[in-house]
């Protein structure tokens, strides 16, 4: 077994289980940033970390196949679209780049925050897949450089 192929069996256990875990508490963090500490760029790297768990504990090449990486390149370029959209939205219903127009709800309560939620998820998709690609094309490179030696 060569090293980019993953850890124990043990670590493999620990990780399948537990990367759930973390992607849910990315989510919560993402959801809920309007309402506590946290919000698109924290519950981002939260969920780029489970995936780096993932990589770290299973391998490159099953971390390629489970995550379809093109899938998450297309979820990265898209979320600065969306970004965009929702900037200019802004602009033709509010009157300004990044204007909420959407209406806002009670105060303390999940949906109270008009356009906020929905860029902190843009956000978060954006940090995570962005950070994650990093690594991966980082790893790519370690590994085409073991393989030449």
């Amino acid at each position: 077994m060569k090293s980019h192929d993953g850890m124990t069996l043990i670590v493999k256990t620990v990780t399948r289980l537990s990367v759930w875990l973390i992607i849910l508490y990315g989510l919560y963090i993402i959801l809920h940033g309007h309402l506590t500490p946290g919000g698109g760029f924290g519950g981002g790297v939260v969920i780029a970390l489970a995936f780096l768990n993932v990589l770290l504990a299973f391998g490159h090449k099953f971390t390629g196949e489970w995550l379809k990486i093109p899938l998450l390149e297309k979820l990265e370029s898209g979320s600065t679209l969306l970004f965009m959209l929702v900037g200019l939205l802004g602009i033709f219903y509010a009157g300004s780049f990044l204007a909420n127009y959407i209406i806002k709800g009670s105060l303390y309560h999940l949906f109270s925050a008009g356009t906020i939620p929905l860029l902190n998820i843009i956000i978060g998709v954006k940090v995570a897949m962005s950070l994650f690609l990093v690594v991966w094309v980082m790893a790519a490179f370690k590994i085409e450089e073991e393989e030449e030696q």
